[in-house]
């Protein structure tokens, strides 16, 4: 499930203060305040939350009372909830300048690489994937990713468009395996219960289902047949989505 974002907010706004709108806000600014210092504060929270709750127990409140100011405070810098998540969706993808430099090898090598850094970014900020952005925003830092892994894929002969699509539709895979795996996580958080209790729980029941004989395929599997990781099922998938991304370029 995805937090539903961007309907309500003011598209134009929030252009603006990704793309450097640095007009000072009206009288009464607290000194120490900033923009920055609130998207800041902001993921912080936001990854707190997003271990247990979830991003929708995120509040302009939550975020005031982190940063020590009155939570109107706030609204001198940004409109709302809506427009501050434009910001932090920004904010976190930004690629530090030791892991800009070139990878070697062709464009499997590269975009195996760029799944990795997307797949870590969802499990450090554990929110991230349940964001709808279905209609995203792209401010300074997305567009120099992208621009980036683009100047370096394009040498290679594949059209634009092609490129483009094999792009979103890894983005696409690496956080559909985020978030199962983020919902995993989170449920051991709010339960106390881990994911092998709650298999071991199961496990006389279907032990007594396989014996009876209805599901006889599944009965003589190997026993380490589900003996595999959320990173394993990862590299998996990711390696069968470039299989395919191989067999469509020839």
């Amino acid at each position: 499930m995805t937090t539903e974002h961007g309907d309500g907010r003011d598209l134009g706004r929030s252009l603006k203060l990704l793309w450097g709108d640095t007009t000072r806000p009206p009288r009464g600014r607290p000194p120490a305040l900033t923009l920055d210092r609130i998207v800041a504060a902001a993921v912080e929270v936001a990854d707190e939350l997003a271990r247990t709750e979830g991003l929708d127990a995120l509040s302009m409140r939550s975020i005031a009372t982190r940063l020590g100011v009155g939570t109107m405070s706030l609204y001198r810098y940004v409109p709302g909830k809506s427009e501050l998540l434009d910001l932090m969706l920004d904010h976190v993808v930004d690629v530090p300048e030791e892991v800009r430099e070139d990878e070697e090898g062709g464009w499997r090598e590269i975009l195996a690489a760029e799944a990795g850094r997307h797949w870590r970014l969802c499990l450090d900020h554990p929110w991230y994937p349940f964001v709808d952005q279905s209609r995203p925003l792209l401010g300074p830092n997305a567009m120099r990713g992208l621009d980036r892994l683009v100047a370096r894929l394009r040498p290679m002969g594949v059209a634009d468009r092609t490129l483009l699509m094999m792009i979103s539709v890894q983005n696409d895979y690496v956080e559909g395996v985020a978030r199962r795996y983020i919902n995993e996580r989170r449920a051991e958080a709010r339960t106390g219960v881990s994911n092998e209790d709650f298999w071991a729980a199961q496990e006389p029941t279907l032990v007594n289902a396989l014996n009876s004989g209805d599901f006889p395929t599944m009965a003589v599997l190997a026993d380490d047949v589900f003996d595999f990781s959320h990173e394993q099922l990862f590299e998996f998938g990711l390696a069968r989505l470039h299989d395919g991304f191989a067999a469509h370029l020839g």
